[in-house]
């Protein structure tokens, strides 16, 4: 399957980002989309690791329904989003389904793996235009390997760090859900229980620490996870929350200065983390939504955001093959 070209598409080695798979159909017809995304599901979900981002333009995915039975044939474990301890406000459409982010359309969602503060992430994001923005709205994704390579170039040192601390996360859930932030989602919903007991005692398993406070909001600290992830022999990600938290965690209950550290307790190289985001900045690729548009995303590679926007945007999303991550981290590094 031969990649098509695309204004701003990147090459990296024997790579391309994203790599762009244009209809074969002559005709709009969805009931022609299934059988063939069933005949190439493995090439297509390698195309996904080997690119990072595979983008399907054109093809006949008309409704949310129709994106739904498109990921049903790529045969892929669904991670429901109920399940997840992401931060994020968002609406399920279907079992698969549900809206990329409520936060407001002024608000800009920094470069992030998916859900790579927890110990539970998704090892692939599936993304479906319902609705181009009127302006603005674009997905900006970028090679985390290709980052990892360029920070071990530039700030070899705070590499190390990263990769020999890892990094914890915390972050303070409000008591009921709040759509004005990019990280709203109330403990109730990410915990799925309403009992505080309950709450507490998801949080301790999975290695947390936690503190009510007294406007009962839940301030939560995670175990310590990698910041670095090999994902081959010689091939290794930035893969963290590290850009998103530092410069966007940032609402009435949470301060960015506070949200991250390395394990050991020690605090981030802020100069590196501002080379993060330049660096990633450089190499990002906006996804400019057309309607009807989906792309296949390798969270283990690729970072994504969002960029403000105006009118209405209407941005889908589904997560797929759970995957668990640990990190223990030596006190005298």
């Amino acid at each position: 399957m031969k990649s098509s070209s695309i204004e701003g598409q990147q090459s990296h080695g024997e790579s391309v980002f994203p790599y762009v798979v244009k209809s074969p159909f002559a005709v709009g017809d969805f009931d022609q989309v299934v059988p063939w995304v069933r005949e190439y599901r493995d090439e297509l979900l390698q195309l996904s690791t080997t690119h990072g981002a595979v983008l399907f333009r054109d093809l006949p995915i008309p409704s949310v329904e129709a994106f739904d039975a498109f990921i049903e044939a790529l045969s892929v474990e669904n991670f429901p989003y109920l399940e997840s301890l992401s931060n994020a406000v968002r609406v399920n459409r279907t079992t698969r389904v549900f809206s990329a982010n409520e936060a407001p359309s002024r608000v800009r969602i920094f470069f992030h793996h998916e859900m790579a503060q927890t110990p539970v992430f998704p090892g692939r994001i599936l993304f479906y235009c319902e609705v181009a923005a009127d302006e603005g709205g674009a997905t900006p994704i970028c090679r985390s390997d290709v980052l990892y390579e360029r920070l071990k170039g530039c700030c070899p040192q705070f590499i190390d760090a990263c990769e020999a601390k890892g990094l914890t996360y915390t972050n303070v859930m409000p008591g009921s859900d709040d759509a004005e932030s990019g990280m709203g989602r109330s403990w109730q919903s990410t915990l799925a229980t309403d009992s505080r007991q309950k709450a507490e005692a998801r949080l301790r398993q999975l290695g947390y620490s936690c503190q009510w406070l007294d406007d009962g909001c839940l301030k939560a600290t995670t175990p310590p996870l990698p910041a670095v992830m090999q994902i081959a022999p010689g091939r290794r990600t930035f893969f963290n929350q590290l850009i998103a938290a530092y410069f966007g965690w940032k609402d009435d209950r949470n301060d960015p200065s506070g949200a991250i550290r390395h394990a050991d307790g020690s605090v981030i190289d802020c100069d590196a983390a501002r080379q993060a985001i330049r660096i990633a900045e450089e190499l990002e690729f906006d996804v400019a939504w057309q309607p009807g548009d989906a792309v296949l995303i390798d969270n283990t590679i690729v970072m994504h955001g969002r960029k403000p926007f105006r009118g209405t945007r209407k941005v889908m999303a589904s997560l797929a093959d759970r995957r668990t991550q640990a990190f223990s981290v030596s006190r005298h590094n």
